[in-house]
């Protein structure tokens, strides 16, 4: 009996630690979001569901403004802070099945599956909201931050070969246009391979 419950007990150890491991390496160490592998990953994943299904997807990219000047006026683990709190609120302002990610540094990408375009404005706006409008608590005070936005949206039925490379492309390309219009805004492309159009 004891044998037995000990073989149990390392069982169940070892599937925490397995679970752990897993969740480590889909998962951004200092957010909590999803890594840029994990979330290409489901880019990748809801891409294919819309080729398939010919259902509407958005993806979203969005760079933290002035960060640089956050990290050398007041330090790493302020910016740190920052960046923990914008992803709070991008993961707080979506739906249940959206997925938000660190794409890398300062930037997160965020795919919304079955979304219309007007939604998907609606949304990224929202985004956009939930960080400017109200300053973030650090150790250094409170700190005024906005985030500048970049929309693709590939709509029902606009299925293409390279969807996933497109709608990178194209909402890395509305986030520059973004930023050219003095950032804390969004642009939004209404199709990979559509017209742009700023909101």
């Amino acid at each position: 009996m004891r044998s037995g419950k000990r073989i149990l007990e390392l069982q169940h150890a070892l599937l925490r630690t397995q679970e752990a491991l897993q969740y480590e390496a889909a998962h951004d160490p200092l957010t909590g979001l999803w890594n840029r592998g994990a979330i290409l990953d489901l880019l990748r994943r809801e891409t294919q569901r819309h080729q398939r299904t010919g259902s509407a997807l958005g993806v979203i990219m969005a760079d933290v403004d002035h960060f640089k000047q956050i990290n050398d006026t007041h330090g790493h683990p302020v910016g740190d802070a920052v960046l923990r709190e914008v992803s709070k609120r991008l993961l707080g302002s979506v739906r249940t099945y959206d997925f938000v990610g660190r794409y890398g540094g300062e930037e997160f990408l965020i795919i919304m599956p079955s979304c219309e375009p007007n939604d998907l404005r609606i949304g990224a706006e929202r985004l956009r909201r939930s960080i400017a409008d109200q300053p973030i608590d650090t150790s250094a005070g409170l700190l005024t931050s906005s985030i500048s936005i970049g929309v693709a949206s590939a709509p029902a039925a606009d299925v293409g070969t390279s969807e996933l490379e497109a709608l990178l492309k194209v909402s890395d390309e509305a986030l520059y246009r973004a930023k050219g219009k003095g950032r804390n805004c969004v642009e939004i492309t209404l199709s990979a391979r559509g017209m742009a159009a700023g909101s």
